[in-house]
């Protein structure tokens, strides 16, 4: 009988093995081209995002050049209306542009004749001659004494480069003037969006390919580096490519079958492609391992049961009921014994209510949990009873002891206090997110329900650490640590609005004297260390006066405030400039230097003020200290 037993339940778990094989591998068939297809159109929508965050900095780092160059133009403009003899004078034009840090400098007369300029072979040139310079002469056309026109950066076939100019009148003064800037950062920029670079960066798996191609030539615009596919006009065809948005196998040049995904942008067409035999070559080995595993079972199964059946029940079926009861009271501590032959219809009756009532409900989740791959514990309990239901990862995501977790298990007042504690405190800006210690964050989500409490636990470390890592990023400068400028104006812009009566305020703009210098003569890893020596010396600034940023190279600005009057002012600013005296910097290793700097600052009283008005008062007060002296600060002196 035994013999017969083994033959008929080796032929029957054969056949289901053989069925489940089938079934797995028609199910992960399309399981794994689901999967690819999903993989692709992540890594292409990853693409797209790249290439849209990629445009939208490009037009924000317009945006802010367009902004910085106009407020230089308007300074140039300033100071050559209230100083005429800069005019005329070559030189002190270049010295203007060189303050103004622009690389050219002009001043137009009414007739459109270049009277004056920082390049000297412009001078007597005609803007109505060239395209380029012909658009500026509608300011001279214009009535309004504030007329301006940003032109945007296009190639100077006399420079031999790639210049932008931006002009502004000159106020009861006639003429204009024009300032002309190479916009390096901005071209940089534009190279790092092309596909190609885009491509060169992006990830992709062995066998991968990622490839754009124009919809109206064909023609691929950019490709991955590792990619082997032959790109000729005929290797995809465009009607083909758009039969592939839900992911399809085509043939490519070299005759290879290629799964491929294709999504439309625009005018172009991203696709994601995979050798066909590469996505099989997954499926044939899962499904090797798969039928190991089975075949591995069966015969642990086929052992077992004849092992059971060479067994005869074991006495004291009875217990089984009363092990049961405990059971399901809640103590799975209880071992269940099966015993004797005589009482299988009662023993099957007490497992069934065991399976029913709990069948270790912890156990199940914890293996879900587990296979999923996921940073999660899950745990429940009822009011009047002592049990809590934890899942296996609770010790290690809270970082108690498997002891501690016991305990818990078997005291659900001893759980909840233990968790009203943690959740008493949550983090602000998150929500149902606590810190456990200095570096570990969970997220816990409870609901209630006829006295039953049922909570998860899932680790957020990583994700608020990122989020606090991404908003530093955002609003600091990586060199130094302080404020980037636009988050300082905005900072600034709060607090100014927020000014007390009676207090005043002031806005500093602060420029290295003899950087270039130095970064011409100990080289630009000197010219970081002094730009952050200067750093520290802003930072070591008390802060309920001083609100510090890097706005540019080696132009910083400062926020003065807390203060009562102008001569407060003057007295923090001297504090100030008594830190940065105390300060040497070693630029190499025989040459040490006390920081120099220039800054002009703006005062107000007034919660009103405009923040951008103020800076360029600041300016204004910076350029008179840059030129008639260094080292020192001096306060706007306009009406």
């Amino acid at each position: 009988m035994q013999k017969i037993f083994t033959k008929y339940m080796v032929i029957i778990l054969t056949t289901a093995i053989m069925l489940i094989l089938l079934i797995n591998f028609l199910i992960n068939w399309r399981r794994l081209e689901d999967q690819q297809f999903n993989t692709f159109q992540i890594k292409i929508d990853q693409i797209i995002h790249t290439l849209e965050s990629n445009q939208t900095e490009l037009e924000l780092m317009n945006e802010n050049l367009n902004e910085d160059y106009f407020t230089r133009a308007k300074a140039a403009a300033y100071v050559l209306d209230r100083q005429e003899e800069v005019v005329m004078d070559v030189s002190e034009m270049q010295y203007l542009a060189k303050l103004l840090d622009v690389d050219e400098l002009h001043y137009i007369d009414e007739d459109g004749i270049i009277a004056s300029a920082s390049v000297a072979e412009y001078i007597g040139m005609n803007m109505a001659d060239y395209d380029q310079t012909r658009p500026f002469l509608a300011i001279l056309e214009s009535d309004d004494e504030d007329a301006y026109l940003i032109q945007e950066a296009r190639p100077n076939a006399a420079a031999g480069k790639i210049m932008q100019y931006i002009g502004v009148a000159r106020k009861n003064k006639g003429g204009f003037v024009q300032v002309g800037f190479e916009p390096k950062r901005l071209m940089e920029a534009q190279s790092r969006n092309t596909y190609d670079y885009i491509f060169s960066k992006f990830p992709t798996d062995a066998g991968e390919e990622l490839f754009v191609v124009d919809c109206e030539t064909g023609t691929v615009l950019g490709h991955s580096e590792d990619i082997d596919q032959d790109f000729s006009a005929d290797s995809y065809q465009l009607a083909a490519l758009r039969e592939c948005v839900k992911g399809a196998y085509q043939t490519g040049a070299d005759g290879r079958k290629i799964y491929v995904v294709s999504q439309m942008y625009g005018d172009v067409m991203i696709c994601a492609a995979l050798p066909a035999a590469t996505l099989f070559r997954k499926l044939f080995s899962d499904s090797v391992l798969t039928c190991v595993y089975l075949f591995l079972i069966e015969l642990a199964v086929i052992f077992l049961l004849n092992y059971l059946v060479r067994r005869r029940v074991i006495d004291g079926i009875h217990h089984i009921i009363e092990d049961l009861s405990a059971i399901t009271n809640g103590n799975l501590d209880t071992t269940v014994s099966v015993g004797g032959n005589r009482e299988f219809e009662e023993l099957s009756r007490g497992i069934n209510t065991m399976v029913t009532s709990i069948i270790n409900i912890s156990a199940r989740i914890s293996a879900i949990i587990e296979i999923s791959r996921v940073s999660l514990a899950a745990f429940e309990y009822e009011s009047g009873k002592n049990h809590v239901f934890v899942t296996s990862g609770m010790g290690a995501l809270l970082d108690i002891s498997d002891q501690a977790v016991a305990e818990f298990g078997k005291n659900a007042g001893v759980f909840d206090n233990y968790i009203r504690r943690i959740t008493a405190n949550p983090i602000e800006g998150e929500t149902n997110v606590y810190q456990i210690h200095d570096d570990k964050y969970v997220k816990i989500q409870m609901s209630e329900s006829a006295g039953k409490k049922l909570g998860v636990i899932t680790d957020v470390t990583k994700d608020v650490m990122e989020k606090r890592q991404m908003r530093y990023e955002n609003t600091h400068d990586p060199l130094t640590g302080l404020y980037k400028f636009d988050h300082f104006k905005q900072l600034a812009a709060e607090r100014l609005h927020r000014l007390p009566d009676g207090e005043v305020c002031a806005l500093v703009m602060i420029d290295l004297d003899y950087f270039k210098g130095i970064n011409d003569t100990f080289g630009h890893d000197a010219g970081d260390r002094y730009l952050q020596s200067f750093s520290k010396v802003m930072s070591a600034m008390p802060a309920d006066h001083f609100l510090t940023a890097r706005r540019s190279g080696d132009e910083f600005c400062m926020m003065v405030y807390g203060c009562q009057s102008r001569e407060e002012i003057e007295g923090q600013m001297d504090a100030f400039y008594e830190k940065i005296r105390q300060n040497q910097i070693a630029l190499s290793d025989t040459e040490t230097r006390t920081i120099s700097a220039s800054s002009g600052f703006a005062w107000t009283g007034d919660a009103g003020s405009d923040i951008a008005e103020l800076l360029g008062r600041a300016d204004e007060a910076l350029y008179v200290v840059k030129r008639d002296t260094k080292g020192v600060y001096g306060g706007y002196g306009g009406a």
